[in-house]
């Protein structure tokens, strides 16, 4: 008889303390899938609060796809060029992103080698269920009053396959036992457009359902 595969899971990993410095340092031993393998190292959530507070209490979390390459390096959430456009976009919303708490929903950059560059790749569903501990000690921890989800993946690992950002992004959806969640396209589709029109389309797109989301979490 064939013995079963063991299901892959952040949950042995994640301790039972939910205080940001314990999970973010037990986050780097997490072998929960084998994404670890090839990454630098885990990149957990942060929020650029001078409160210095363990378990901070905050209006919006931020959940994004997956550390993308120089997060990766950098070990921060959102420090490449998608971040320099969520942080542009946010400026424009008149949302500080020193009070919002930005993470993913996989926490180890999946990526594929092409020359000397590393590619993103889009991480499975079953990674992301692998991962959703983590997510869930995140959500537990900061007890966030709003969640945005950046981008179809983001939304999809909260509010289902079925879930389509185009038609449904800045309409608040509601699901039981989480915040009011809101998604809207990722800023990484505006590095990925063909045209300005586009690109311009995509950021105020984006501007847009931030500021619907400020007004939900009372910002």
């Amino acid at each position: 008889m064939v013995p079963k595969k063991k299901k892959e899971s952040a949950a042995p990993f994640v301790p039972s303390e939910r205080t940001l410095p314990v999970l973010a340092e037990a986050i780097q031993k997490c072998e929960g899938c084998d994404l670890y393998r090839e990454a630098t190292q885990a990149v957990f959530g942060e929020i650029e609060s001078r409160s210095g507070s363990t378990k901070p209490r905050v209006s919006i979390m931020m959940i994004g796809e997956q550390p993308g390459d120089q997060e990766d390096k950098q070990g921060r959430p959102f420090v490449g060029p998608a971040g320099k456009l969520l942080d542009k976009a946010l400026e424009e919303a008149e949302i500080q992103r020193s009070k919002v708490y930005v993470t993913n929903a996989v926490k180890h950059f999946k990526w594929e080698p092409r020359g000397k560059l590393r590619l993103h790749k889009k991480p499975t569903m079953k990674e992301i269920n692998a991962c959703r501990p983590w997510l869930d000690a995140e959500l537990e921890t900061v007890k966030p009053k709003l969640i945005v989800a950046l981008g179809a993946t983001a939304a999809q690992s909260l509010l289902g396959s079925s879930f389509r950002i185009t038609q449904e992004h800045g309409k608040v959806q509601q699901l039981l036992g989480l915040p009011p969640i809101i998604a809207t396209l990722h800023p990484s589709a505006i590095l990925r457009a063909q045209t300005d029109e586009d690109r311009d389309t995509y950021m105020r797109t984006i501007v847009e359902d931030l500021r619907e989301a400020a007004k939900i979490a009372g910002k």
